[in-house]
C-alpha cells in the first residue's frame, strides 16, 4: 500500500505528545483519525495543521476510560474510513492518559480505579474493539513512561499502571504475530507539556532537576517524541516488535 494512503488512529491527539505524533505522521503523508477529551478548539487546530501538510485528518471526542463508548466509537471510525474510501486503518497509537502524583500511603481506591480505567482497562478494551479494523501487517504503539524504570516517590500508582501496559504489549505482539502486526511500547522521559499540570514545562525547579539527571542536559519536548513514534510505525522499523523503547535523552543512566 502506498505510504500516502496509510491511516493512523491516535488517542489523545489534540495536545502534547499525541498532537506531535499526528503532525509528524502528517509530515510523512499519513492520514489520521484522532481523539480528544474536551477541547474541541485544540482538536480543530490539529486537523487544520494536518490538512495544511496535505493529508486528511478527523477528530472525534472520546473518554479513553469509558469502555461502554468504545463500540460506538468503533462505528464512528468505520464511518470516517468509509468517507476516505478505506475499510481499515494501519496504525494504532494508544497515547491518551491522565497523570497522578501521590505517595503510596496517600493513594485512595478512587485514585487507583480512575488510573486503571484509563491506562489499563481503557487501553485493553479500546484495542480489542479496534482490532478488526486494523490491517494485517499494521502497527500498534502503546505509550508507557520512564517511571516504570526510574523510580520516583509519588509515582507508584501511575507507574504500576504503565507497567501493566508494557506487559500487555508483549502479549499483543505474541497474539497478533500471525497477522503480521508489530506491537511496541514507547516510554517517554519527562517532557515539557501540560501533563501533570505543566509541572516539567512550567516549574523551573522541576525542569532543572530533570535536566540535571538527563545525559543530554535538558527536559524533553513533544517533538522529541512524536517523530520517533512516526518513525517506529514506518516500514523502516518493521522488524522491531515487542520492545520497550525509552525516549528520555538518557535519564538516570
Amino acid at each position: 500500500m502506498p505510504a500516502q494512503t496509510r491511516i493512523a488512529l491516535v488517542t489523545g491527539g489534540s495536545r502534547g505528545l499525541g498532537r506531535s505524533t499526528v503532525l509528524a505522521l502528517a509530515a510523512r503523508g499519513v492520514n489520521s483519525i484522532f481523539t480528544y477529551s474536551s477541547n474541541r478548539a485544540a482538536a480543530d487546530e490539529v486537523v487544520a495543521l494536518a490538512e495544511q501538510a496535505g493529508v486528511k485528518a478527523a477528530a472525534r471526542q472520546l473518554d479513553a476510560g469509558e469502555v461502554a463508548a468504545f463500540r460506538g466509537f468503533s462505528n464512528e471510525v468505520q464511518y470516517v474510513l468509509g468517507e476516505w474510501g478505506a475499510e481499515r486503518f494501519d496504525y494504532l497509537v494508544n497515547n491518551a492518559g491522565t497523570s497522578h502524583h501521590a505517595r503510596i500511603e496517600e493513594v485512595t481506591e478512587t485514585d487507583l480505579d480512575a488510573l486503571y480505567q484509563v491506562h489499563v482497562k481503557g487501553v485493553f478494551f479500546l484495542t480489542q474493539a479496534l482490532l478488526p479494523l486494523i490491517h494485517d501487517g499494521g502497527r500498534i504503539v502503546n505509550l508507557s513512561s520512564g517511571l516504570t524504570r526510574i523510580i520516583r516517590p509519588g509515582s507508584a500508582a501511575y507507574g504500576a499502571m504503565k507497567g501493566a501496559v508494557e506487559v500487555f504489549t508483549k502479549y499483543l505482539a505474541k497474539e497478533l504475530g500471525a497477522r503480521g502486526i508489530a506491537v511496541n511500547v514507547v516510554a517517554p522521559g519527562a517532557v515539557q507539556t501540560d501533563f501533570s499540570g505543566g509541572m516539567v514545562r512550567d516549574n523551573p525547579q522541576v525542569n532543572k532537576q530533570v535536566a540535571d539527571m538527563t545525559a543530554l542536559g535538558r527536559a524533553g519536548l513533544p517533538d522529541d517524541i512524536g517523530p520517533m513514534i512516526a518513525s517506529l510505525l514506518s516500514e523502516d522499523n518493521r522488524w522491531v516488535n515487542a520492545q520497550r523503547i525509552e525516549v528520555s535523552g538518557g535519564m538516570s543512566i
